[in-house]
């Protein structure tokens, strides 16, 4: 596998640790706009998944189908939060942070990635940067 779609597994990687994440956490907040929110953002996660999804499989490669270990331990650490302190705040801090990390893989990814993957990547930022800035405005609105 070329280095490329290495890098696309990753991303795909920590995008699906966001998507599970999520799916977690709208199952397991009482506030019913968190879970709707939480269930639009997994949505998004989603789509982007399959964008990258299919960039690797037409380089005839097999796109990753897991996640990643720091990703569950981050979900692990919420919900030991919410268990013992303000449940919905613990979801929202992990979810935020959770949404920076992978802002932040992807934004790297850019400047070293090959031209057609570059390309792809660009269209998924704004996506991945309209996710985080809800979930930093949540965030802040509850602190």
């Amino acid at each position: 596998m070329n280095q490329s779609m290495n890098q696309l597994n990753e991303l795909i990687e920590i995008t699906r640790d966001g998507q599970r994440f999520y799916q977690h956490a709208a199952d397991e907040v009482k506030d019913v706009e968190l879970q709707h929110l939480f269930r639009d953002l997994a949505q998004a996660k989603t789509q982007i998944i399959q964008a990258l999804s299919v960039k690797v499989a037409t380089s005839h490669e097999h796109p990753s189908q897991g996640g990643t270990l720091t990703g569950r331990m981050r979900e692990l650490y919420a919900n030991t939060r919410s268990r013992i302190g303000d449940h919905d705040r613990a979801y929202v801090d992990q979810l935020e942070q959770t949404e920076a990390n992978i802002l932040h893989a992807f934004e790297n990814a850019v400047g070293d990635a090959e031209p057609d993957v570059r390309a792809l990547l660009a269209i998924e930022l704004p996506k991945l940067r309209t996710c985080h800035e809800r979930m930093r405005q949540l965030k802040e609105a509850r602190h």
